[in-house]
């Protein structure tokens, strides 16, 4: 199958250090080419991969100090890709909503994976006007502010097999990886440590509209002898990271769409704590992979039990449910179901369109 895949332009693919979208569109396109298709990716020019990269800035935005307009980038990506239509079978969107317009008058098979949060007012108009544009969800959870969009799937992340190994948790700390926002709930991970009295390392993205908070909330709490914040890390310092720690904290405070930090964890054996919103019952298995919890002081006792996780099973568990082979599987299901459909939709057309002409 020949598919294009549009990768938003903030971060390469895969990422250099933080970024989730990026990173889940580089782990499906290079199993697409490891399974035969030809794919095109749609990204920044710092971009790695094994398809045919079609580069609309030279690097990653959100590192490139000159950027000023962001959407300008991604405006011309657009076009890119639409000039290049007739090359693909489908083309696979991945920067929400912005392409619609132009999807929406184009004769060819597409889909779209919404990789973030819906529960937005703004979005419930936008989305009832494109009610017709096929999308899929990275987790039942994240459909139920929309439930009547155009729904062709759920396709849970996955990732390779060899991106992360088996750790022995031998550093014996508490680890949080991901940014410094207020709905990841940083501040109840180290009220977790603390009151658990137990070394809590902290890898973590500081964005530009999280500055404010960081410093007012999350720095002052940094100044504890069992607190270590080191930072954004990417791999292969991850692994390390997550497969040296005892368990992950991922005490979230909002309905996470998905949370890519709890397989990457899994991959590890590293069991994950979790408060019970967003996707978090539909990535874990209770006992697990860890253990979820409804508040702090269940998270804390939860901490005492971490050594009651096998780390092998909750590796199992990983490559059983969340690798990139079931997750491009699962992607090439619907879009083999989208192709058909548009063909036979192009065929009653045509159809259509010479009796008209014989009239």
């Amino acid at each position: 199958m020949r598919i294009a895949q549009v990768a938003p332009l903030y971060e390469s693919v895969p990422p250099k250090l933080y970024g989730g979208t990026e990173r889940v569109v580089s782990w499906l396109t290079e199993e697409l080419v490891r399974l035969g298709h030809d794919v095109t990716l749609f990204a920044s020019g710092d971009s790695l991969t094994a398809a045919r990269l079609v580069p609309a800035c030279k690097k990653a935005l959100r590192l490139d100090s000159s950027c000023v307009d962001q959407l300008a980038h991604h405006v011309v990506m657009l076009d890119q890709v639409f000039s290049e239509k007739e090359n693909f079978d489908l083309i696979h969107f991945h920067v929400d909503y912005l392409h619609f317009p132009f999807s929406r008058r184009q004769q060819i098979a597409h889909v779209t994976t919404l990789h973030g949060r819906l529960d937005l007012p703004d979005l419930v108009p936008l989305y009832r006007h494109f009610r017709d544009i096929p999308v899929i969800s990275i987790s039942d959870a994240q459909r139920k502010p929309l439930p009547w969009a155009n729904w062709q799937g759920t396709v849970h992340h996955g990732l390779p097999r060899e991106s992360f190994s088996l750790g022995g948790g031998k550093g014996r700390y508490l680890a949080f990886l991901g940014r410094t926002s207020p709905e990841k709930g940083l501040d109840q991970a180290i009220e977790i440590a603390k009151r658990s009295e137990m070394p809590l390392k902290i890898a973590a993205k500081i964005d530009r509209v999280d500055v404010e908070y960081f410093e007012t909330v999350i720095k002052p709490l940094l100044d504890h002898p069992l607190i270590e914040f080191i930072g954004e890390i990417g791999y292969p310092e991850k692994n390390v990271f997550l497969g040296n720690a005892a368990g992950l904290l991922f005490p979230i405070n909002w309905r996470e769409p998905f949370g890519l930090v709890m397989i990457e964890a899994m991959a590890c054996g590293t069991p994950v704590i979790a408060y019970p919103l967003g996707s978090v019952p539909e990535v874990m298995q209770e006992r697990v992979t860890g253990f979820i919890v409804p508040d702090l002081e269940r998270a804390v006792k939860a901490v005492k039990r971490l050594g009651e996780i096998d780390r092998r099973k909750c590796r199992r568990y990983f490559e059983q449910h969340f690798t990139a082979e079931r997750m491009a599987q699962d992607y090439l299901n619907i879009y083999q179901r989208l192709v058909r459909r548009e063909s036979s939709s192009i065929t009653v057309s045509d159809g259509v369109l010479s009796w008209m002409k014989m009239a």
